[in-house]
């Protein structure tokens, strides 16, 4: 196991590097001059040249100790992220603010959307072919039927402004979390539960699960402890796969209900054209997606032996 993590990690140096040349090449090279983008096409060339001279714009981009790709990497190593025009301070202290809210609005959305999809998969294995089975699938296809934005705004209406449950926008405390957390969970369970609901399938018709039954062993026993264990192979890796599309959610419900996450960040970035900001964004989901990657290839050789590099 530790030789499968070493060379796992191994392979994840030159995917970082390749990871890094690409996103200074978009935000230096097809980006066009961040000092036209900051500051607009009118300013004048002494503006421009003092604002270059500032964030080190006017070093070499390549091919030299001091130039501005090597100084990004460095920078980045000692956790410098460079520095927010739109918000006048580093780009780490802004992001530091927004990653508290934002995980208190992710992890809920994930640990608990997991947690019922694969409760609710386990039930309709357990009576499948039945009505039991027959209504969850009927539930979870209608609720993929349902457009995201059309859960937020219904949760808002009806919850929020007709009933005055939770509050509509905001950060104040735990209450305005309550409502984006159950939205994001909702939105995403019909999805799940059919993925879960496949993979615990694949084990269910096994020889070893009816050799389990054939001793007496309860459904519910044989469920969890036998067919669940051994599907959380495929179920690791989706849940990890969808975590990118989870930070897309995010910032969605952050943007409408006014949480001050990496979301409202990034847009404030994109719409003030703070490009430090933006990159350091990009950088980040990509290096956090990484990291999970090579964690589920790891938490997976666990899960299975036979998951090896060859």
């Amino acid at each position: 196991m530790l030789a499968y993590a070493a060379k796992r990690l191994l392979e994840a140096v030159p995917t970082t590097f390749g990871v890094l040349l690409l996103a200074f090449a978009l935000f230096n090279l097809v980006g066009g001059s961040p000092a036209e983008t900051a500051l607009g096409k009118n300013a004048t060339v002494e503006t421009i040249a003092a604002f270059n001279a500032k964030y080190g714009y006017d070093k070499p981009l390549f091919f030299a100790a001091d130039s501005q790709f090597v100084t990004f990497v460095a920078n980045l190593f000692k956790g410098d992220l460079g520095y927010s025009v739109e918000y006048d301070e580093p780009v780490a202290t802004v992001l530091k603010r927004g990653v508290g809210p934002s995980l208190a609005l992710a992890l809920p959305v994930m640990a608990g959307g997991v947690l019922a999809a694969l409760a609710t998969a386990l039930v309709a294995c357990a009576f499948r072919g039945r009505l039991p089975d027959r209504a969850i699938l009927a539930l979870s296809a209608l609720l993929m039927s349902v457009n995201y934005v059309v859960w937020v705004l219904a949760g808002q209406f009806l919850f929020s402004f007709k009933a005055g449950l939770f509050p509509i926008w905001g950060c104040g405390g735990v209450e305005y979390f309550v409502l984006p957390v159950l939205i994001g969970i909702v939105s995403s369970l019909g999805m799940d539960i059919r993925f879960f609901r496949t993979a615990v399938l694949d084990e269910v018709y096994k020889p070893y699960v009816l050799a389990v039954r054939s001793k007496g062993v309860s459904r519910a026993r044989t469920m969890v402890r036998h067919v669940l264990r051994n599907s959380l192979v495929p179920i690791v890796t989706y849940v990890s796969l969808s975590i990118p599309y989870l930070f897309t959610g995010s910032l969605l419900l952050e943007s409408f209900f006014g949480i001050p996450g990496l979301g409202s960040v990034s847009i404030n970035a994109i719409q003030s054209s703070d490009m430090a900001v933006v990159r350091a964004v990009v950088v980040f989901g990509a290096l956090v997606y990484q990291a999970v990657n090579i964690l589920t290839d790891i938490v997976c050789a666990s899960l299975d032996p036979r998951i090896r590099l060859s």
